[in-house]
């Protein structure tokens, strides 16, 4: 009676465990099928939308500081890892040869515009010269023409009306050389003011050129960033074109993201990114923008690029660089630094930009130089001022040279 007992309960226990062994693959088999589900919904709603590397490097412009001129450092005003404000003088230059070149432009012109203007001056002298001379000429022709009238009464010796004839032939001579005088000194001086004056442009010019070589004795910030890569030292005899330091704003920096070349067919300009750099972790999120896509692969631009036409070729995926721009908010919240690893996450669900078209033009620019060739005018001019007759004592000139020709007609 017991043994029956004890089989009816093994077969109820067995029947058992094959009934929890079916609800658990069931329960597993439908676990699977919704995991997978919710896969395939994922996929075909948001993974298919989006793609992502984390070959990705934060990239910036690295500004060069460079001489224009030659000459030996006497300071260095910024090291590595400082701040440096756009215009703030980095690195000086003994000025010494340039100041010497700069006075001697200076002189130069000086003298210049006094000998220009003695030009002028010479054209009022050359018109009283020739009103005189008229003058004498217009004398000798009377004076002959009076002896030629009475010549026939005999009142006139023949030698008499010789000197006559010879005087008025030397009164014309002297009337066309001092006409030709005054037309050749006009010659130098026509059409032009003092200012604009062919010789004063040219000694303008070298006042210019000094002044300009003077000013590049100081080297200032092209822009607002942070000093790297500094390698002159006070006292180093430096070149023209010799890198000296850079300046590299943080402000202005991207995401240079590489990716596959089969990742590339929906992206396109405009598109959002969601980025995250290792250096903060995954609780900072970045967002940009697709800015542009680069001409050609990396191994296309490579020092050695791959030559593809050999025999032993290999097939491997290339990797095109794709420009992010940043949020300027979240960069000054976050700073980044140049080289910094990222991972970016392209949303590719829209398409209506384009590869290349949209991509947005860049200008970079640095007004610091502008200002030394305003500043070199503005010296030229007060030069000029002060080394030419102001109005009144023009006017002045005028009159006592007219009352001089004025005396000579009567004559």
């Amino acid at each position: 009676m017991n043994a029956q007992v004890s089989s009816n309960s093994d077969g109820t226990d067995d029947l058992s465990r094959v009934s929890r062994r079916r609800r658990v693959l069931a329960l597993l088999t439908l676990g699977f099928v919704l995991m997978g589900a919710a896969a395939l919904a994922y996929y075909l709603l948001v993974a298919r939308y989006r793609e992502s590397t984390d070959d990705a490097y934060v990239n910036g412009n690295v500004v060069q500081v460079t001489p224009q001129v030659v000459g030996t450092v006497i300071a260095v005003n910024a090291d590595n890892t400082q701040t440096v404000e756009q215009g703030e003088p980095l690195v000086k230059l003994d000025p010494a040869d340039a100041r010497i070149a700069h006075q001697q432009s200076e002189a130069t012109l000086a003298k210049t515009v006094r000998q220009v203007r003695t030009l002028y001056v010479d054209n009022l002298q050359y018109r009283a010269l020739l009103a005189q001379r008229k003058a004498d000429l217009s004398r000798a022709q009377q004076d002959y023409r009076r002896r030629m009238d009475i010549a026939q009464s005999g009142a006139v010796s023949s030698e008499e009306i010789a000197h006559a004839r010879d005087a008025l032939s030397n009164a014309q001579a002297a009337y066309d050389a001092a006409d030709q005088q005054l037309e050749a000194n006009q010659a130098l001086t026509w059409n032009v003011s003092i200012a604009s004056h062919p010789d004063v442009m040219a000694a303008a010019a070298r006042v210019r050129d000094a002044y300009l070589s003077n000013a590049r004795d100081t080297l200032p910030a092209p822009v607002t960033g942070y000093v790297a890569q500094r390698i002159v030292q006070v006292g180093q005899r430096v070149a023209p074109g010799t890198p000296l330091m850079a300046v590299v704003p943080l402000n202005e920096i991207w995401v240079d993201a590489n990716f596959k070349e089969v990742q590339l067919q929906h992206m396109r300009v405009g598109q959002p990114v969601t980025l995250h750099a290792d250096v903060y972790g995954s609780s900072v999120i970045y967002h940009g923008r697709v800015a542009g896509f680069s001409a050609g692969t990396g191994s296309a631009f490579a020092l050695l690029p791959a030559q593809n036409a050999t025999g032993n070729w290999i097939k491997v995926v290339q990797r095109l660089p794709v420009r992010i721009a940043l949020d300027p908010k979240e960069l000054q919240a976050h700073p980044l630094r140049i080289g910094l690893s990222m991972t970016a996450d392209i949303d590719v669900h829209s398409e209506q930009g384009s590869t290349l078209d949209d991509a947005p033009n860049t200008v970079y620019q640095t007004p610091v130089f502008k200002d030394y060739g305003t500043e070199a005018d503005g010296e030229i001019a007060q030069i000029i001022a002060q080394n030419v007759d102001d109005a009144a004592d023009t006017v002045s000139a005028h009159r006592v040279l007219h009352n001089a020709s004025r005396v000579a007609i009567a004559r």
